[in-house]
C-alpha cells in the first residue's frame, strides 16, 4: 500500500504539465506583493520621472 502511495506522489511530482502557468502566476504574485509593499516608494519615484519630463517637454518647447 505504501509503495503504491510513494509510486503515485513521484509520478505526481515528475508531471511536468501546467507548470509553465504555474511558474507565471507565482511570478506575476510575487510581483503584484513586492508593488504593494512598495508602492508608496514607487508612486515617489514615477511622479518624480513624470515631472522631470514634463519640465523638460515645458523647456524644449519654449525654445530653452
Amino acid at each position: 500500500m505504501l509503495t503504491v502511495i510513494r509510486k503515485e506522489l513521484k509520478g505526481f511530482w515528475r508531471n511536468e504539465e501546467g507548470l509553465g502557468m504555474l511558474e507565471m502566476i507565482l511570478i506575476i504574485a510575487v510581483i503584484v506583493i513586492i508593488a504593494v509593499i512598495f508602492r508608496n516608494q514607487l508612486k515617489e519615484i514615477v511622479s518624480s520621472l513624470l515631472g522631470k519630463a514634463k519640465s523638460k517637454t515645458e523647456n524644449f518647447m519654449d525654445g530653452q
